[in-house]
């Protein structure tokens, strides 16, 4: 289907040319830290020509002899079918301002930045008027880990891809860019695609990422924590994989999501004040209740 799309104009947005300036499956990459070289890593693993900028050379040297084909630099930005911002909300905003004009006719611009209200909006302010897309999206999978070092091919095979489309498309346009989307990105291995707004793409987000971190940093601050060793298993290490964490990045994150975390945190506040007012009144009925209720809510949410 990309092959059909590049040879028309497609109704509600820009042309893409039949003999396009970008070289035809060629990747931008912005910013090499986690994301940014697990994505290098993967689509140069599946025969994709890969280019990359990041603001420390030292990273961007080591990427180029193994991974990256060559520096995206202004002379490059055109010749890239895809471009993928993989930095912090507001670097990946300024890059793309600075660097609107480069992009070829037809080319598709990504984001990987974990909240959407705000990058869509900006972003899809700058792409409006001018001859490419741009595409918020939000690949599910992570470690708690950051930088190039820790990147990796598999990082996001069979995790899920959460897209938003830019607004005013009509529905053929939406598919056929949607397609060339996925499969600019097959090399990468997703295993689900999913469609969504901003709006209820950060609403959800807000619980099932943004709280765990919260919750996994709060919870070793107690001064038991010093003391695990010996006394923990799986669970201590399950809800405390995500305590380590990139503090700059999250904090953006969290303060671009902020409303959405605070009803989050609010509602989860409400919910251990139930089992604390029961413990201390040593009410077993009703610390019973609690516990089979979030069992059965689980259940419920897991389909079992």
């Amino acid at each position: 289907m990309a092959e059909e799309t590049n040879a028309r104009v497609l109704a509600s947005g820009p042309t893409i040319p039949e003999n396009p300036a970008f070289v035809p499956g060629r990747v931008g990459i912005v910013g090499l830290g986690l994301m940014g070289g697990s994505f290098a890593r993967a689509l140069h693993q599946g025969g994709r020509e890969v280019y990359a900028w990041n603001r420390t050379r030292q990273t961007l040297e080591l990427a180029m002899i193994d991974t990256v084909d060559g520096e995206l630099t202004d002379e490059a930005i055109p010749t890239c079918e895809l471009v993928i911002l993989c930095g912090y909300p507001a670097v990946s905003i300024e890059w793309l301002e600075k660097m609107a004009d480069l992009i070829s006719p037809g080319a598709i611009v990504i984001d990987t930045v974990g909240v959407k209200r705000v990058i869509c909006e900006r972003c899809f302010a700058i792409a409006e008027g001018r001859p490419w897309y741009f595409v918020g999206c939000h690949p599910m999978a992570g470690t708690q880990y950051s930088g190039y070092a820790h990147s990796r091919a598999n990082m996001f095979h069979k995790a899920p891809m959460v897209m938003v489309p830019p607004p005013g498309l009509d529905d053929l346009t939406r598919l056929d860019l949607l397609d060339r989307v996925e499969r600019l990105l097959s090399p990468v291995g997703f295993g689900q695609y999913t469609v969504t707004t901003a709006e209820l793409h950060d609403e959800v987000i807000a619980f099932t990422s943004q709280l765990a971190h919260v919750v996994s940093n709060a919870y070793v601050k107690s001064p038991s924590a010093k003391v695990h060793k010996g006394f923990s298993a799986g669970s201590y290490r399950d809800l405390t994989r995500v305590a380590r964490l990139n503090a700059p990045m999250w904090t953006e994150l969290f303060l671009d999501d902020a409303d959405n975390l605070s009803r989050e945190i609010g509602i989860l506040i409400d919910n251990l004040q139930q089992y604390k007012d029961a413990i201390d009144a040593r009410d077993a009925n009703a610390l019973e209740a609690l516990l089979r209720e979030g069992d059965r809510r689980k259940r419920e949410v897991e389909g079992r």
